[in-house]
């Protein structure tokens, strides 16, 4: 099993103070990506917006549910047990259209918890959602689901593509309500204070727009300026 780097605890817990779009935005500013990359898509969503930010490094594996067979989650487990804590179990499903069957409920939930994980990000379904609510889990998945069909691991620890985003093992991931992000871990300690330095620049504007300065004949400039 590889061994995966890990940021200072502290790094961490500086990123759950923003909200995904804000930290999207500090990311901008190192132009290490192009800016329409980095992020899932809307089709997953934020099962539980109430349990705020979720920051951990990825576990990865795919699934498949539709027709029998078998599989063992040691592998996962183990996988899961390697990285840093906390962890988030990302999973993609094959099937096509997926979300027949999920992995998630409150049993499996209870298990990854065990094991350090926060949460789970998924293309596919997930249920249990009550129970899982109250465990403090994260869901991040297409949508909720009544079976768990067939389903099975199909690999543990590749490169997965979740909501059109690439996830490896060890990947640090940022999520809330808006959806999740890939942070990048060259420069996850510089972000605090790059969003820092975004919503001063956002609320100047909005000081401005919002008091008896505004003048609309200086709205480009502001905005170039902001």
């Amino acid at each position: 099993m590889p061994t995966f780097p890990s940021l200072d605890p502290s790094v961490l817990e500086a990123l759950r103070r923003y909200d995904t779009p804000t930290l999207s935005n500090a990311i901008e500013s190192f132009d290490v990506r192009p800016r329409d990359e980095g992020f899932a898509g809307m089709e997953v969503r934020c099962m539980f917006p109430e349990l705020g930010v979720m920051v951990g490094y990825a576990a990865t594996a795919t699934i498949r549910t539709r027709g029998p067979g078998e599989s063992d989650h040691a592998p996962l487990w183990a996988l899961v047990r390697a990285l840093p804590e906390p962890r988030v179990v990302v999973i993609q499903d094959l099937d096509d259209p997926p979300g027949l069957g999920a992995f998630w409920g409150e049993v499996q939930a209870n298990v990854f918890r065990a094991l350090g994980c926060i949460g789970a990000v998924t293309d596919g379904s997930v249920r249990d959602l009550d129970e899982v609510r109250r465990l403090g889990f994260h869901f991040f998945a297409r949508g909720p689901a009544v079976s768990h069909a067939y389903v099975r691991l199909e690999s543990v620890g590749g490169t997965v593509t979740v909501g059109g985003l690439c996830i490896r093992p060890g990947d640090l991931l940022h999520a809330d309500r808006h959806g999740v992000l890939l942070v990048p871990h060259a420069i996850a300690a510089n972000l605090p204070a790059a969003a820092d330095a975004v919503v001063e620049r956002e609320q100047a504007l909005i000081r401005w727009l919002r008091s008896s300065n505004f003048d609309p004949d200086r709205l480009a400039e502001m905005r170039r300026r902001h």
